[in-house]
Parts: C-alpha cells; structure tokens; sequence
C-alpha cells in the first residue's frame, strides 16, 4: 500500500475517533438514558447541563479536524493520481497524520502555546503535498 494512502486512511479514523473523549463525557455528564434519547431534561437546551472545558475543546478538535481533512484527502488523491514526487508527499502524509495527533492531545490537554504550531505544521504539510501536485 502506498504509505501517503496509509496515512489519509489513519486521518480518517483519527477523525472519526476524534470525537470519542466530548462524547463520553456527555456519556458521564447527562447519564446513559438522557445521552440515548439527545435531551437531558425538559429544559433542554435552555439548561444544558454544563461541559468542561477540556470536553469543548476535544469538540473543537474534533471539528477542526472534520474541517481539514478534506483539503488534505484532495492534495493526497491527486499526488497519488499523478505522477508527483512520492517520497516528499509520503514523507508530508506522515507529518501531517503525527501533527494532528500532537494538535489534538496538546489541544485536549490545554497545553499552552503548542497548539497553533502544531496546525500550522499539518497545514504547511497539506501545502507541501499540494505544490508536489501543482508545480
């Protein structure tokens, strides 16, 4: 298997995972019942039972995760279609599948000033591979 097809499929499935930690812990938070049916009480969503922050922010991983995979899905099909130089974009599948997990566990975790260098890593990842296809 090529290894740029490798790392967008392990994108994918850390997409999908991605939403597992926000998701278990409304699981805790509304109990199993209220999470089954979407509606904790009657007064949802005026009162929503409150979130921790770390469970937004594993939303917004999840989210922006969902928002980047599809530009990094397109520059990988197309350097895989054509006849792009596959050391570099296999080398820059891996950066950016390894700098999203960072993103998300730094993300997650609040770890202060790491979380936009890591993006910005899987983004200039996507460009890289982009102009393998471009030029």
């Amino acid at each position: 298997m090529n290894s740029s097809l490798f790392y967008l499929a392990a994108s994918g499935m850390l997409c999908v995972l991605l939403w597992t930690p926000y998701i278990l812990n409304r699981v805790f938070a509304w109990g199993i019942p209220a999470f089954a049916s979407n509606y904790p009480s009657k007064k949802f969503p005026a009162e929503a039972p409150a979130i921790p922050v770390w469970a937004e922010r594993a939303q917004r991983t999840h989210l922006n995760m969902v928002e980047t995979l599809p530009a990094f899905a397109a520059v990988v099909l197309a350097a895989y279609l054509t006849d792009a130089n596959n050391d570099i974009v296999n080398s820059w599948a891996a950066v950016f599948f390894w700098a999203r997990i960072f993103h998300a566990s730094v993300y997650i975790l609040g770890v202060p000033y790491l979380r936009t260098p890591t993006y910005l890593v899987s983004w200039a990842a996507v460009l890289i591979i982009g102009a393998q296809v471009v030029f």
